[in-house]
């Protein structure tokens, strides 16, 4: 099934980190806002690794990344895939992250994911030179024993270009 990104870039001029995933799944695009789907651990991660609780609400979460220069985006504009499986992506078409890069003062960028560090270094890098740092999936899907502690200590690793 053909998929268009459908939601805006999160990004201040004062952010400092840039985090894209691959594309929004059904349950973002339902909701309007990235890593919506309830057991997808994205949000629960940034609490613990920041030690702070944020709260449910889209105002909630764009006032954490302010606080924290955090900014959010995707790699892909649009694609076809099955559900909101990464593995089943077929044909895809970038998004453009320069507007990004020239208004905020991204120093860094991760990728949340195998599929997103992938396509970012196919389709991202050769025109932005800025490589990207893989972090561990945080979708349902990545499921494996220990998974709390890895995504915690991977994504620990935000706060050394935040703080």
């Amino acid at each position: 099934m053909k998929v268009y990104h459908t939601l805006e870039p999160i990004y201040y001029r004062d952010s400092k980190v840039l985090i894209l995933g691959t594309m929004p799944s059904i349950k973002s695009r339902e909701v309007g806002f990235y890593y919506a789907h309830p057991y997808n651990r994205f949000w629960k991660t940034l609490e613990k690794v920041y030690g702070e609780t944020i709260g449910v609400s889209i105002a909630d979460k764009k006032e954490f990344l302010l606080k924290h220069k955090i900014a959010l985006f995707d790699v892909l504009k649009s694609c076809n895939i099955n559900s909101s499986s990464d593995s089943s992506i077929k044909e895809p078409v970038p998004n453009n992250i320069n507007k990004i890069l020239k208004e905020s003062n991204i120093k860094v960028i991760f990728t949340t994911g195998k599929k997103a560090y992938e396509l970012y270094n196919k389709y991202i890098l050769p025109k932005t030179k800025i490589e990207a740092i893989c972090l561990p999936s945080t979708s349902p899907a990545n499921c494996k024993k220990g998974i709390e502690e890895i995504l915690y200590k991977e994504y620990n690793k935000i706060r050394e270009y935040t703080d």
